[in-house]
C-alpha cells in the first residue's frame, strides 16, 4: 500500500473552518477507494493561494516530500496547492523529481498538460476576481460613499457598508489643525501640542509630523486627505503582491485613474480652509528631480534611538557642528531620550570601528571563523534532536509494517492491530511536524575575495567622504555605505558616553546568496572606545 499525505486549504477568514474538514473527508474517502494509505495531513486555513509564501502547512509537507514520506500527494482540487501558474508548476515540478505523484479527487492523476491549464484557470480567476472588486469599489465612490480604510474624524454607520458619519470630538481636533496650520504654525508644533494635552493619535500611541504631513500623492495624512473638504478621492494607489516576499506592496497611480465624487455630508472643514492648507504646502515644498530628494549625510535615515527604536534627526548647529536627537523625542515627546549627539562625532567613530575591527582580510576572516564555530556550536543540540526523531521515525515505519503483514496473516486482532497503527501513525505525525520545524541542518559561509576587495573599496570611499569639507556624501559613497551598514543603533548611557550598535550584512563579504535575508550587529552596547566584535548571529 503506497503511502500518501493529503493537503488542504482555504482561502478567507470570512469561510467556514470546516471547509478544511470537509476536504479532508472528501480526500480521504478517495484515498481509501485508491487504495492509498495516509500517513500525514497539512492544511493552512484562511491563506491564500496567490502564493506560496507563509503557507507553513504547504512548506512543511514540501519538507517531508524531500525526505521521501510519502509517495502520493491527494488534494480536493489542484488549485488547492496554488492558483498562481509559477508556483503550481514549481510544486508539480519539484513533487516529481522526488517520486512523488499528485492526485486530485475531481482532476485525476495530474500531468503537465493538467498543471498548465489549471495554472492558467487560476491566474485568470484571481484577475476576474480583482476586477470585479475594483469594480464595486468604483461604484461605492460614485454613490458617495468611502471605499475603504479608515479616516480619522469618522465612524462607520453600522450595517451600511461604505457610509460614514462624522465623530464630533475627533471632527474638533481636525478643525484645530486646520486652524493652527493656515495660521502658520508647523506640523511639528502641533503634533507636540496634542501628544502634551494626551489627545489620542489616529494610530499609534502619538501624534508626529507624518501624521498630518502624511504623503499627498497617496492622499495620506489629516492635511492633504481631500475627505475633510467633503470630496472622496479613490484608486490614488494600487496594491501588487511582491512574488518573491508574498506581501503586498502600494503603488501610487497616475491622476488620471483616480476616481473623485463630491460628499458635501462628509466635510469637517470648510473647503476654502482646506484650499489655504495646501497653498502653504505647496508653498514649502521644493521639487526635486526624480520625485525624491537625495539624502546629504551619508548615514541618512539609518540612525535609530537606541531607547525607543525611533528615527534621528537634525536639531541645530553648534558652531557649525551637527547636532542630532531622537526625532520621537522632539516631536511628540513619547521618547524620554533628550541626548543630544554630535554628528560629526558619530559618524568618525563609525567608520573608525568597521575599519579596526573588519578593516583586514585576515581580520575578516577571523571573524568568518569565530562565527562558523558558533554556529555550529548552537546547532549541535539541533543535530542530535534531529538524529533522534530520525531514528523513530524509521523504527515507526518498521512497526507499522509489521503490524500490516501480522493482520494479513491473521495473527493480530484486528480491533487491537488498528488501535496500535492508528497511535503509531498519530506519533509519526507529530515527529514530522518537529522535525520540518528544525529547519535544515547548518551550513557554514566562506570568503569571496572580490567581495572582501569591494568591502575594503567601500572604507576607502567612507574615509574620503567624512574628509570632504560639507561631510555630504557623494553617490559613491553614499552605495557605499547601503552596502555595508543596514542599521545604526545610538545608545545614551548611565555614564554619559554613548554606545553605538551598527547592523550590516554579510552577504557583501561572502559573495552570494548563502544568507540573503542575514544580518549581524556589529556591536552589541559598544562604549565610546570602539566596536566589540559581533556577538550575536543571523
Amino acid at each position: 500500500m503506497r503511502k500518501a499525505v493529503i493537503y488542504a486549504r482555504y482561502s478567507s477568514d470570512l469561510q467556514s473552518g470546516r471547509s478544511i474538514d470537509d476536504q479532508v473527508a472528501l480526500c480521504e474517502e478517495f484515498a481509501r477507494r485508491e487504495g492509498l494509505d495516509v500517513g500525514c495531513v497539512y492544511s493552512d486555513r484562511a491563506l491564500s493561494g496567490a502564493s506560496t509564501i507563509g503557507r507553513n502547512g504547504l512548506l512543511s509537507m514540501m519538507e517531508a516530500a524531500r525526505r521521501g514520506d510519502f509517495s502520493v500527494l491527494v488534494v480536493e482540487a489542484l488549485d488547492r496547492i496554488s492558483r498562481d501558474q509559477e508556483d503550481l508548476a514549481g510544486v508539480y515540478k519539484r513533487l516529481s523529481f522526488a517520486g512523488i505523484e499528485i492526485r486530485a479527487v475531481h482532476d485525476g492523476k495530474a500531468d503537465q498538460i493538467q498543471v498548465g491549464i489549471r495554472g492558467l484557470v487560476g491566474a485568470l480567476y484571481l484577475q476576474d476576481l480583482s476586477n470585479k472588486v475594483r469594480r464595486g469599489m468604483a461604484g461605492v465612490t460614485r454613490d458617495g460613499r468611502h471605499a475603504g480604510g479608515r479616516a480619522y474624524g469618522y465612524r462607520p454607520v453600522p450595517g451600511s457598508p461604505g457610509e460614514l458619519t462624522i465623530c464630533p470630538e475627533e471632527a474638533g481636533v481636525v478643525r484645530r489643525i486646520f486652524d493652527e496650520y493656515v495660521a502658520g504654525a508647523n506640523p511639528r508644533a502641533i503634533a507636540a501640542k496634542l501628544n502634551a494635552e494626551r489627545v489620542p493619535p489616529p494610530r499609534g500611541s502619538v501624534w508626529s509630523a507624518s501624521t498630518l504631513n502624511g504623503n499627498a500623492a497617496r492622499g495620506h495624512g489629516i492635511l492633504v486627505n481631500p475627505i475633510y473638504a467633503g470630496r472622496i478621492t479613490w484608486n490614488r494607489v494600487r496594491m501588487v503582491k511582491d512574488p518573491d516576499t508574498g506581501k503586498r506592496v502600494s503603488r501610487v497611480n497616475p491622476p488620471n485613474e483616480w476616481l473623485t465624487a463630491d460628499a458635501p455630508h462628509l466635510a469637517i472643514v470648510d473647503p476654502s480652509v482646506f484650499e489655504r492648507a495646501q497653498e502653504r504646502k505647496r508653498a514649502r515644498t521644493h521639487d526635486v528631480p526624480g520625485g525624491r530628494r537625495a539624502p546629504r549625510r551619508l548615514f541618512s535615515g539609518l540612525l535609530k534611538c537606541g531607547c525607543c527604536g525611533g528615527g534621528m534627526s537634525i536639531k541645530d548647529r553648534d558652531h557649525g557642528r551637527l547636532r542630532i536627537v531622537c526625532t520621537r523625542a522632539r516631536e511628540g515627546s513619547s521618547c524620554k531620550n533628550r541626548r543630544v549627539f554630535y554628528l560629526d562625532e558619530i559618524e568618525q567613530r563609525i567608520t573608525a570601528g568597521l575599519r579596526s575591527r573588519l578593516g583586514s582580510k585576515v581580520v575578516i576572516a577571523r571573524y568568518l571563523k569565530t562565527y562558523n564555530e558558533e554556529r555550529r556550536r548552537l546547532a549541535g543540540d539541533q543535530t542530535s534532536q534531529r538524529a533522534k526523531i530520525e531514528s523513530r521515525l524509521t523504527a515507526i515505519d518498521r512497526d507499522l509494517d509489521r503490524a500490516t503483514a501480522l493482520l494479513i496473516k491473521g495473527v493480530l486482532d484486528e480491533e487491537k492491530g488498528a488501535a496500535q497503527t492508528a497511535a503509531l501513525q498519530t506519533e509519526r505525525a507529530t515527529l514530522q511536524s518537529e522535525l520540518a520545524a528544525l529547519g535544515s541542518k547548518p551550513s557554514t559561509v566562506e570568503l569571496h575575495p572580490t567581495a572582501v576587495s569591494s568591502y575594503l573599496g567601500s572604507l576607502d570611499d567612507l574615509d574620503a567622504a567624512l574628509r570632504s569639507p560639507d561631510g555630504t556624501a557623494s553617490p559613491e559613497a553614499f552605495g557605499a555605505v547601503r552596502d555595508l551598514v543596514h542599521r545604526i543603533v545610538i545608545h545614551p548611557c548611565n555614564d554619559g558616553k554613548t554606545a553605538i550598535e551598527v547592523e550590516g550584512s554579510l552577504s557583501r563579504l561572502i559573495g552570494g546568496n548563502h544568507f540573503p535575508t542575514a544580518r549581524v550587529s556589529g556591536g552589541a552596547m559598544v562604549a565610546e572606545e570602539g566596536f566589540e566584535p559581533p556577538t550575536h548571529g543571523l
